[in-house]
C-alpha cells in the first residue's frame, strides 16, 4: 500500500502541475497585455514634455516664417514709395510699415519667450528620454520573459501528462477511481500531507488517535473533514 501512497502522491504532483499550466495559460496572456497597457500609458505620460516641446517648434517656424513674410512685405512697400504721386498715398504706405514694424516686433518678443521655453523643455525632454529607455529595457526584459513561459506551457504540459498517463497504469483501478473522485470534490487535490494533526487541505484538526494510525498504517485514510486521502509528512526534515 505504501507503493500505491507514493504513486497517488505523483499523480497528484502531475494534476497540481497540469492545473497551474492551465491556469498560466489564461493568467499569462492577461499580464501581458496589462504590461503592454501600463507601458504604453508611462510613455504617453513621459512624453508629455516632448509632445509641449514639438509644438512650441512649430510654434516657432510659423513665426519666423511670419517675420520672414513682414520683410519681405517692408522690402515691397519700400519699393513702392518710390513709385507714389500724391502724399495720401506716401502716408498710406508709411502707415502700413509702421504697422508691418509693429507686428514684426511682437513676433520677435514671442520668438523669445518660444526660445527660452524650447531651452527648458529640452532639458527636461533629455531627462524623460533616459527614464523612458530604462522602463522600455525593464518592460522588454519583463515581456520576454511572459513569452518564454507562455511559449514552454504546451511542452511542460505534455511531458507532465505524458508522466501521469504513465503513472496511471501502476496504480490499481479502485484506488485510481477513489483518488479521481475525491480530488473532482476538492478542487483539483485528492492526496493531501498531514503535520502536527492538520490537515493540509482543509487546515482541520485530525483526531490524535487517526493521526497516529496515519503515522503507522499502510492503509490509505482519508481526513475526516474533507475526505482527501492523508499522507504523514514531518516538514521539520
Amino acid at each position: 500500500m505504501k507503493k500505491n501512497l507514493a504513486l497517488l502522491i505523483e499523480l497528484q504532483e502531475c494534476d497540481s502541475q497540469l492545473v497551474s499550466f492551465s491556469v498560466k495559460k489564461v493568467k499569462l496572456p492577461e499580464k501581458l497585455t496589462k504590461l503592454d497597457e501600463e507601458f504604453h500609458l508611462f510613455k504617453t505620460g513621459i512624453e508629455q514634455n516632448k509632445r509641449k516641446y514639438d509644438e512650441l517648434k512649430a510654434r516657432h517656424i510659423e513665426s519666423e516664417n511670419k517675420i520672414k513674410k513682414i520683410n519681405e512685405s517692408m522690402v515691397k512697400s519700400k519699393d513702392r514709395l518710390l513709385e507714389v504721386k500724391n502724399n495720401k498715398e506716401y502716408q498710406a504706405i508709411l502707415k502700413e510699415n509702421d504697422t508691418a514694424e509693429s507686428s514684426r516686433g511682437t513676433i520677435e518678443t514671442e520668438i523669445i519667450s518660444i526660445l527660452e521655453e524650447l531651452d527648458k523643455l529640452s532639458a527636461l525632454v533629455k531627462k524623460d528620454e533616459e527614464i523612458l529607455a530604462q522602463h522600455k529595457k525593464e518592460y522588454e526584459a519583463e515581456k520576454r520573459i511572459i513569452e518564454t513561459d507562455l511559449n514552454a506551457i504546451d511542452a511542460d504540459a505534455g511531458s507532465w501528462e505524458q508522466k501521469r498517463a504513465d503513472l496511471k497504469k501502476d496504480v490499481p483501478a479502485e484506488i485510481l477511481a477513489r483518488y479521481e473522485k475525491v480530488k473532482n470534490r476538492n478542487h483539483g487535490v485528492g492526496v493531501i500531507s498531514v503535520w502536527k494533526q492538520v490537515c493540509n487541505g482543509c487546515h482541520m484538526s485530525i483526531p490524535p488517535q487517526l493521526y497516529n494510525e496515519l503515522q503507522k498504517t499502510t492503509e490509505l485514510l482519508s481526513c475526516p473533514n474533507c475526505n482527501r486521502i492523508m499522507y504523514f509528512q514531518n516538514m521539520e526534515k
